[in-house]
């Protein structure tokens, strides 16, 4: 097939995440399975217009915004070169199904119904949420859907998506396992593996260290990653009062991060929703169990909770299940061998093979532009 991807970020992009890792290790995995891969996203300073990476054609346009009205331009201007396009929705959709008839298959890690109200209070997140909880679901009617957890799922299917037309391809891991397990640091630390955006809620992190400084000494946050809401937090670590207990590390290589994630005895996850979280599943190749919040969504299966980590309900039960892991080694351990062997069951070869099969079948029925 000749598959091109829509998505507004690549991996290289400053604000790139798990869903840019999601679209560029199956782009990679179908590439390997002898398909044409295409991936369009925006320009960002010092990326290059064309790019290819692992057996993928990148090819950048336009920019946060603009590249929508450059992808719908690209499509109708390519109709004839590509048999199926992934219209990754993210908060905002492509808007694809204009310029094709078929061979539209959408990708969504999670609705934003949070994310609009944290990022963009007022009209624009009113806007945003009315884009994604209505609009989607009249544009895309008959199209197939691609998600990554039962739960994103089910929001989906809150919005008026037709369950029958949802595939479920869960997050694969780019590394297996290593064969050793790192060892933890001799003091206790809390690492948080995360873009810095205001919906992850990290300051719930800074205030969990706070309330612990008395209980467990010596405890140290580790932060890992970079975003746009940097700043606000350095001063929310100030205002709590521990900073000179956090580290902001910033973008590092995949081998400094296992490293962090690795010394660290809990990752800690309070953000607001996931599709998956591939923070858990990457800190569980580690053997490091996470905590997070239920109400996320997609956690609720990459954590099993009471086996490969903690699933709270609010900061105070946070704060409460952090003590008492930190405290219990050996139950500490044992849910991190459990995170690690989940983490193994997890490829990025599995969740193309179930993608692919979606593919085809949308691919097989052809084009027919408007």
């Amino acid at each position: 097939m000749r598959v091109a991807f829509l998505s507004w970020r690549d991996t290289t992009h400053p604000d790139g995440g798990g869903s840019e890792v999601f679209v560029e290790s199956v782009g990679r995995e179908l590439a390997a399975r002898g398909h044409q891969v295409t991936l369009l996203c925006a320009r960002h300073p010092g990326s290059a217009r064309r790019e290819e990476r692992d057996g993928v054609l990148l090819r950048r346009v336009g920019g946060r915004l603009t590249v929508y009205l450059w992808g719908l331009a690209w499509l109708v201007r390519h109709r004839r070169d590509v048999d199926v396009v992934v219209d990754v929705v993210n908060g905002l959709p492509f808007a694809s199904p204009l310029v094709r008839r078929h061979g539209v298959v959408a990708l969504v890690h999670h609705v934003h119904a949070e994310q609009w109200r944290i990022i963009y209070p007022g009209l624009a997140g009113r806007i945003g949420w009315f884009v994604e909880s209505r609009l989607v679901p009249l544009l895309y009617r008959r199209r197939p859907f691609l998600t990554v957890s039962d739960s994103s799922a089910r929001d989906l299917a809150a919005i008026g998506i037709a369950p029958a037309a949802i595939t479920v391809v869960r997050n694969g891991l780019s590394a297996a396992p290593p064969e050793v397990v790192p060892a933890e640091a001799a003091t206790p630390r809390l690492v948080v593996l995360s873009r810095l955006v205001p919906h992850k809620q990290i300051e719930h992190a800074f205030a969990v260290l706070r309330r612990l400084e008395d209980d467990l000494l010596g405890l140290h946050l580790d932060v890992v990653g970079e975003g746009w809401w940097h700043a606000e937090l350095v001063a929310a670590a100030a205002a709590e009062g521990v900073t000179d207990r956090v580290t902001f590390h910033g973008h590092v290589s995949d081998a400094r991060r296992d490293e962090l994630v690795g010394r660290a005895w809990l990752m800690v996850m309070p953000s607001v929703k996931e599709g998956w979280c591939l923070a858990i599943t990457e800190s569980g190749a580690q053997g490091t169990p996470s905590v997070a919040y239920a109400s996320a969504g997609g956690v609720t299966e990459s954590i099993h909770d009471g086996r490969t980590g903690r699933l709270v309900g609010d900061l105070d039960e946070m704060v409460e299940a952090v003590r008492e892991l930190l405290h219990d080694e050996t139950r500490r351990r044992a849910m991190g061998a459990a995170a690690r062997d989940l983490a193994a069951s997890l490829t990025w070869e599995a969740c193309a093979i179930r993608a692919e099969r979606v593919l085809r079948e949308a691919g097989a029925a052809g084009d027919q532009s408007p």
